[in-house]
């Protein structure tokens, strides 16, 4: 695996606007409902994921359903205010990351396979932990935000819509498939995916992205009768998982690999 590095907090690498005004293409995808711990309940359409629900006997973490690398991809989580424990963590792993331990840790970046910050102020690769930020109030609230850039190779957090700075860089030069994570140790905690936003890959992608608004079902797509190969492309954008694209395509991750 290609070496990344831990940064400490550095505001002038912020991006000068919110992602949420950069990246105004929604982005379709929610937890995954097959790669997760038996400690994680979802609901809200896969948007809400619920960790230990009756008591915590360990970490227990959840993937996101899309694959970041190659791509700008931003991402807020809005955390219950049960914000307690050993270790809350949010960021990016790949296919390779645990998803559950019968102990309580710094789950994600306890080895080569992941990339996260605890809500200590920790952020965590390969088993090593930096102070990057202040510690989250216990019992309060508070919103988490991700943008994650593949082209630069960087991680970089929020909370409350404040940028904390770049926490990883060298993302880029990972070759395997990379998904959001959140994990978490405490019992009754509750986390929900919202404001997903991605950039356009090109020109064409943004104008798939300006026709689908006005379009939006698969049903008004065919009776436009176009030909066949745009049909297709437009309908991509409908597709709002890759867990759907597996059903038909079991091996699609290995193609990304």
């Amino acid at each position: 695996m290609a070496d990344t590095e831990l940064s400490s907090t550095d505001n002038n690498n912020c991006d000068a606007n919110h992602p949420l005004a950069m990246y105004g293409c929604d982005d379709k995808w929610s937890f995954s409902k097959r790669d997760r711990s038996q400690e994680v309940y979802l609901s809200n359409n896969y948007k809400t994921a619920h960790f230990h629900p009756n008591w915590s006997k360990g970490t227990a973490g959840i993937r996101g359903t899309r694959i970041l690398n190659n791509g700008r991809y931003f991402w807020e989580l809005k955390v219950s205010q049960r914000v307690f424990g050993t270790s809350m963590m949010f960021g990016i792993g790949t296919r390779k990351a645990r998803l559950h331990v019968n102990s309580f840790t710094n789950l994600l970046g306890e080895d080569e396979n992941g990339w996260g910050l605890s809500h200590k102020g920790l952020i965590w690769h390969g088993g090593v932990a930096k102070q990057f930020c202040n510690r989250f109030k216990e019992n309060e609230a508070t919103k988490i935000g991700i943008l994650f850039d593949g082209i630069a190779g960087t991680l970089t957090y929020y909370k409350d819509d404040i940028c904390l700075g770049v926490a990883f860089r060298g993302l880029n030069e990972i070759r395997e498939p990379l998904f959001p994570i959140v994990c978490s140790t405490a019992a009754k905690t509750e986390m929900v995916l919202c404001n997903t936003k991605r950039d356009f890959a090109n020109l064409q992608d943004r104008c798939r992205a300006t026709i689908m608004k006005l379009v939006r079902t698969r049903d008004r797509l065919e009776t436009l009768k176009l030909p066949f190969r745009i049909t297709n492309y437009l309908a991509e954008s409908l597709c709002e998982t890759p867990d759907a694209i597996l059903n038909n395509y079991p091996n699609y991750y290995d193609y990304m690999v």
